[in-house]
């Protein structure tokens, strides 16, 4: 079981459209702390790269959301047909947290916020 140093509790830093960066406790994160956020990392395209990223007009959110590969495109798509799926955000945040000593770090590619719970990685 993963352990963390007294007095480190995780955190999340959620990007708003202006770019200022907010820092909130995990255990005091809402979905709401969301709404308005943008994704983490700045989204590249270049000639010849090897993964494919873009933009996909979402039904659920009525707006583009980003993506960084096939693979993700997909995860996308089915989010999206799921009517248990009510908000999805592309990059939501950094988490980061001290594991067995070693500070962590991870962004993870989507948010998914369900009808039935609170929220899912």
């Amino acid at each position: 079981m993963p352990s963390r140093r007294r007095g480190v509790a995780p955190e999340v830093s959620v990007r708003g459209v202006r770019n200022d960066v907010r820092l909130i406790r995990l255990d005091r994160l809402r979905l709401l702390d969301f709404e308005g956020s943008a994704p983490w990392r700045v989204f590249r395209s270049r000639q010849g790269q090897a993964h494919l990223s873009g933009a996909y007009w979402s039904a659920t959110m009525r707006a583009d959301v980003v993506y960084e590969s096939r693979l993700e495109l997909a995860r996308l798509l089915l989010a999206d047909f799921d009517p248990d799926v009510v908000s999805i955000f592309a990059q939501p945040c950094l988490l980061k947290a001290v594991v067995e000593g070693r500070a962590r770090r991870h962004v993870p590619d989507f948010l998914l916020g369900l009808r039935t719970a609170p929220c899912a990685w």
